[in-house]
């Protein structure tokens, strides 16, 4: 209760006095002692779970019209995987340090049930693999796609052979993690090679580790065929095409909730992402 008081720049008993209208208000303690300590009820987590979208709400309401970019200051957050960080992040930060110097942005890489995340408020954007359907309460922006490509060290034996599944199989293969699996329509060529012999799998989030995991071995990492573009990150390490009977092709979306449909920063910041991707595929048709 004093830390909380502290935190809203209060006393402790009317912090204790807010606690009991809030109480009698939702007819709930919303707050009960346990061994571990203070811990929220039920009700009180349901209660948090609307807070953001609530005050978001609130807060549009009450905007004067008057944003711009280099006056603002706050935070926003956005998921995005570290394969598609590692390509967009670096100019659309250089992008936002000129136009939004008190922009705090904050990326994830790793956040499952990002849909419910963003309409709670606990994400402001998320860029994800394209799902089949989205729900009316989302809008979404297509940023464009990639072949799927068979990354592996230079010297790999697989490098000058003709590729098929079974010739894949026979090597171990790294899998990216990709958040919400489940609930997307995947190309289903990294499960198929788990389940071709007993070659070692390894999972991991982290691009970097994954590619310095192949420079090390004769393993294999199945990921979009645009990294190979980044040299100093895919130094040593070529990529090949995947047989043409089993080619796959990822679409990327830039996804955020109706929630924000009145934030002009919001609105802002969608514009600067989208604007960001358009630049990257401009640079790449010149240097083709």
């Amino acid at each position: 209760m004093s830390a909380a008081a502290r935190r809203m720049s209060i006393t402790q008993p009317a912090m204790s006095k807010t606690l009991g209208r809030l109480r009698e208000t939702f007819d709930d303690p919303l707050f009960v002692r346990s061994k571990r300590g203070i811990q929220p009820t039920p009700r009180a987590l349901a209660i948090a779970a609307e807070l953001p979208r609530m005050l978001a709400e609130v807060e549009a309401l009450l905007d004067t019209g008057d944003f711009t970019p280099r006056s603002f200051r706050g935070e926003m957050s956005i998921a995005i995987s570290e394969y598609v960080g590692l390509s967009l992040l670096p100019p659309l930060i250089a992008r936002l340090q000129k136009a939004a110097p008190g922009l705090r942005l904050r990326t994830i890489t790793r956040v499952e049930g990002q849909l419910d995340e963003l309409a709670a408020g606990g994400l402001d954007f998320a860029v994800q693999l394209t799902r089949q359907d989205y729900p009316e309460e989302f809008r979404y922006q297509s940023l464009g796609g990639s072949p799927l490509a068979v990354f592996v060290r230079q010297g790999h034996p697989l490098v000058g052979q003709a590729l098929s599944l079974e010739v894949l199989g026979r090597f171990p293969a790294i899998s990216l993690y990709v958040s919400d699996r489940n609930d997307l329509e995947l190309p289903p060529l990294p499960q198929i090679r788990a389940d071709t012999g007993n070659t070692g799998m390894l999972e991991t989030s982290h691009l970097l580790t994954a590619l310095e995991v192949l420079r090390e071995t004769d393993f294999t990492l199945i990921c979009p065929a645009y990294l190979a573009r980044n040299h100093g990150a895919t130094r040593d390490v070529v990529a090949l095409p995947l047989p043409s009977e089993n080619a796959q092709y990822v679409d990327y979306a830039l996804v955020a909730h109706r929630r924000t449909q009145s934030s002009l920063v919001h609105h802002w910041l969608w514009n600067e992402i989208i604007d960001t991707v358009r630049g990257m595929r401009l640079r790449t048709v010149h240097r083709g």
